[in-house]
């Protein structure tokens, strides 16, 4: 059997997995594979890397509990009995999780334990469409087999870096000072990023870049010698950009209106801003931009002509975090594949020298401005799940008891 790292991107209707290699050496993808449509019926994909495209696997049927859901409870268990069966014969020593909130003081993977994981439980509130699933992935895990080091890797860490003026609200200093900060997320994705850009750019690779993770969430990070120097996230995953069912952000006063004059409830509320704003609730037909932009409707336009207007707007503001800008970087689901959204944001940014190819940027290429653009704008794919094995084989050979390893 081939010892395995098995990592776990845990969200609320799917579940990513991927199957690394135990090696101390950079990250052997062996598999890759995602479950879809949790909990009505769900469905297994496999990437396959030779096409570059993901293929329906029916080897496997998830069955359900009593009242026939699928949970994350049911289904990670059955995954990785098919993982560890003979047909696989991965033998898994170490699980490495995505896990989107780390506080103020969790900036660095970490060993799960029980005294962080009621930490980790404590943030839940501020990332509730994540944090919640991530975690209870770790505890199906552990109830599975309590022996497999569980190494926990934040969405936050990588925004650690970012100077304390760029954390801070304009609230009373005693709420700053309880962690009412501006955190930053989708940080797998940036470091993914940052450690690659050499690939790409060269020395410039250090110089003045701004990443738009764009996807179902969505947000812009500026890096200066490829670390976070701002974001558009604060405090929640809810804040920055239009997103595919969140709202970005928000004039505090639109809250404070809802709850007294309309008298919703802030469940309500939270529901309102989580699930049904952003793309899906200005066009009232999908939080899908592939929808959308196959749509007539005028509806479906006008979401997608916000989207693209508020990225490029807090792109620009982002220009002044880093004092200019040498580079742009599109990733994530919108930002890798989608050439319409990518051409109506860079229309915007004309002034800032922002130029594209257009047949570059409708074939996807990974560089898309013209050769002789003073801002070098590129299309690379992100791979959250590859700096989760790296960091979690880092950690357990790091680890003192890394020999005490009990296999799966």
């Amino acid at each position: 059997m081939k010892d395995a790292v098995l990592v776990i991107n845990s969200g609320s209707s799917s579940i990513k997995f991927g199957v690394y290699a135990f090696s101390a050496a950079k990250p052997l993808m062996l598999l890759r594979g995602k479950i879809t449509q949790i909990p009505r019926q769900p469905a297994l994909t496999l990437y396959d890397e030779a096409t570059d495209s993901w293929q329906a696997d029916t080897s496997i049927t998830f069955t359900g509990n009593a009242s026939q859901q699928a949970e994350h409870a049911t289904i990670l268990p059955q995954l990785i009995t098919w993982l560890t069966d003979t047909q696989h014969g991965y033998r898994i020593a170490a699980v490495g999780h995505r896990v989107v909130h780390g506080g103020q003081h969790l900036t660095q993977p970490v060993r799960l334990t029980p005294a962080i994981m009621l930490e980790l439980y404590a943030l839940a509130s501020l990332a509730p469409l994540h944090q919640p699933h991530n975690l209870k992935a770790v505890d199906v895990i552990s109830q599975w087999n309590e022996h497999i080091p569980q190494i926990a890797c934040f969405d936050t860490s990588f925004h650690s870096t970012q100077p304390e003026i760029a954390t801070w609200f304009g609230l009373p200093r005693h709420l700053t000072e309880q962690g009412i900060l501006r955190y930053g997320f989708h940080g797998l994705s940036y470091e993914y990023i940052a450690a690659n850009l050499p690939h790409y750019l060269g020395e410039r690779a250090n110089g003045r870049i701004i990443v738009a993770h764009l996807g179902n969430g969505a947000s812009i990070c500026a890096l200066k010698s490829r670390r976070s120097v701002a974001t558009s996230m604060g405090f929640t995953a809810l804040d920055g950009l239009i997103m595919g069912q969140r709202c970005g952000a928000l004039d505090a006063g639109v809250v404070l209106h809802l709850l007294q004059q309309h008298h919703l409830s802030p469940a309500a509320i939270e529901h309102m801003l989580y699930n049904e704003s952003g793309l899906k609730g200005v066009s009232g037909i999908s939080n899908n931009m592939q929808v959308l932009t196959t749509s007539t409707h005028p509806h479906a336009q006008q979401a997608i002509d916000l989207f693209c207007y508020r990225a490029a707007r807090e792109l620009s503001s982002l220009v002044c975090a880093i004092d200019g800008i040498d580079a742009i970087v599109f990733t994530a689901g919108i930002g890798e594949h989608s050439a319409l959204v990518r051409e109506r944001i860079c229309g915007h940014l004309g002034w800032l020298g922002v130029a594209l190819d257009p047949i570059a940027n409708q074939h996807h290429h990974s560089v898309i401005s013209p050769v002789k653009s003073s801002i070098t704008t590129l299309v690379i794919p992100t791979d959250e799940e590859s700096v989760i094995a790296q960091s979690t084989l880092a950690l357990i050979y790091d680890s003192t008891d890394s020999k005490e390893i009990h296999h799966a």
